[in-house]
């Protein structure tokens, strides 16, 4: 019951003090302890979702004055050869290395290499290859 009183004498002298708003502390109940859950560390339910994979062949930077005046049939020359592997990103983390192919009409990738976490992690970190 003391609680209560003074919480309602704070919040009175808030609404008192022509408008300006007051801190309060509060107070919050423990939380009681809970028992884990039968299988509440699977995983399952991740396996079946989709992830946005990005496949980069190269880059560039140009002036913005040259991209304004690109157009169709316009070329621009990447930063890699022919024959260089693409980067397969998961987000910003480069984690995989493979060749461009066509299937079915379709451009795909033929995985190369797996990069390991040390090195897929080292991009987490804002280190750029």
């Amino acid at each position: 019951m003391a609680k209560e009183t003074k919480e309602k004498e704070k919040n009175e002298t808030a609404k008192q003090n022509d408008g300006q708003k007051q801190a309060q502390s509060v107070e919050f109940p423990e939380a009681p302890q809970s028992q884990p859950v039968e299988g509440s560390g699977s995983i399952e339910f991740l396996l079946d979702m989709d992830v946005p994979v990005t496949v980069t062949v190269g880059e560039t930077e140009m002036p913005v004055r040259e991209l304004l005046q690109l157009g169709p049939g316009s070329v621009i020359k990447l930063d890699k050869s022919i024959d260089a592997p693409a980067d397969l990103y998961l987000r910003d983390v480069k984690f995989a290395t493979g060749d461009v192919v066509v299937v079915d009409g379709w451009f795909a990738v033929r995985i190369k290499q797996i990069l390991g976490v040390e090195k897929a992690m080292a991009g987490v970190g804002g280190a750029n290859e």
